[in-house]
């Protein structure tokens, strides 16, 4: 496959059509505008732009066969603490990580990897997810008071293009098993020197067998280990049928992440979600009040993919020697990130716990003197 699954973070810089500053593209309208003298323009078609978000052949993209157009090289770094590969400006000397706020000194080498199909715009500006995130440790009260003045009054938050890649199959399953059906008899038992009736549930199995289709669109799959898969998964849901075709407009002011899981392991984790898709539809199909699945044989065709970037807003704080990541879905404003415990503030409730309940355990003993 033509790619060298690493991690760069670019960032895209438009100049300015009437001051030469850049360009950023603005969540609010969406359109690009500059900071130094305010001209904004919409985003244009060009030569990115005007075609629907096409899918690429999954085949070709194992075989080595993709077009030499659906392919771009870029220049990256490695964090040294976290190891994430990120890719700056080539006039960029020194930076830090955003992934977990340490500085690192650039050292360059090239990845190659296949181009974004599509892109979620961002819908919220900084202002915003930064509120969302200050509002999300709000409602945290064991959190250290310390860390939500610093997260509050820190530095800005990233704007990120996150992969992700997402598959289309179609597929058809023949499977065999059984149907179970509860039934009910009635047995005499002993029950306190007494003899009475109880209906005991039995269950009885008939063979079963047939077929089940269902075609798969857009299944989605984190294409970084950059951020825990669980804060990504709690940023769901997307609205994928808002998705562009990709235009690096988009992504002016914004920083751009490349995937590290590669496309075969992405497909690997988009075939274990359809396998449980096609489990359930087979228990459907099974029907009855229990059943046993003895085999399903899936046939899979039609494999197409698009590698898309989605929208996330990412903090990265030192507090006190530990380093708490908070992201924020671009999009919705959903919340997720590390959980900071204040060891102040549990010892204070488990010692309020403790007054409740010596209050109560005396006021129940001094009513029954």
């Amino acid at each position: 496959m033509n790619e060298n699954p690493a991690n760069p973070l670019s960032e895209h810089r438009f100049p300015c059509d009437q001051c030469g500053a850049d360009y950023r593209f603005n969540p609010s309208d969406g359109t690009l505008t500059c900071d130094h003298c305010g001209h904004s323009k919409t985003v244009g078609a060009g030569p990115w732009g005007g075609a629907s978000l096409k899918e690429l052949d999954f085949d070709a993209a194992v075989k080595n066969a993709l077009p030499d157009a659906e392919i771009e090289e870029t220049r990256v770094l490695t964090c040294s603490n976290c190891a994430a590969q990120v890719e700056f400006d080539p006039d960029t000397h020194a930076a830090e990580c955003p992934f977990c706020a340490t500085p690192v000194v650039t050292e360059t080498g090239v990845s190659r990897h296949i181009k974004p199909k599509g892109v979620l715009p961002f819908a919220l500006d900084e202002r915003s997810a930064h509120k969302a995130m200050s509002d999300w440790l709000g409602r945290l009260w064991f959190a250290p008071n310390g860390l939500k003045d610093y997260a509050r009054k820190g530095r800005k938050m990233q704007g990120i293009y996150v992969p992700y890649w997402t598959f289309d199959a179609d597929t058809k399953s023949g499977y065999r098993g059984e149907r179970g059906t509860v039934y009910y008899e009635t047995r005499t038992v002993m029950r306190d020197g007494k003899r009475v009736q109880q209906q005991v549930a039995k269950i009885r199995w008939s063979p079963k067998s047939g077929r089940v289709a269902r075609f798969f669109d857009d299944v989605l799959v984190l294409a970084s280990r950059s951020l825990p898969k669980s804060y990504t998964d709690a940023l769901e849901p997307w609205d994928l049928p808002a998705l562009e075709p990709y235009q690096p407009e988009y992504l002016a002011g914004f920083r751009a992440e490349a995937y590290t899981v590669g496309l075969q392991d992405g497909y690997t984790e988009a075939r274990g979600y359809m396998a449980r898709v096609i489990e359930r539809d087979v228990r459907f199909d099974i029907g009855g009040d229990r059943q046993r699945i003895h085999a399903i044989d899936t046939d899979v065709q039609d494999v197409t993919f698009k590698h898309i970037l989605l929208p996330v807003w990412m903090a990265a704080y030192k507090y006190r020697g530990e380093t708490y990541r908070f992201v924020v879905n671009g999009r919705t404003g959903r919340v997720q990130g590390e959980r900071p415990w204040s060891a102040i503030k549990i010892t204070i409730a488990v010692v309020l716990g403790l007054l409740v309940a010596a209050g109560v355990g005396y006021l129940m003993a001094t009513g029954q003197q």
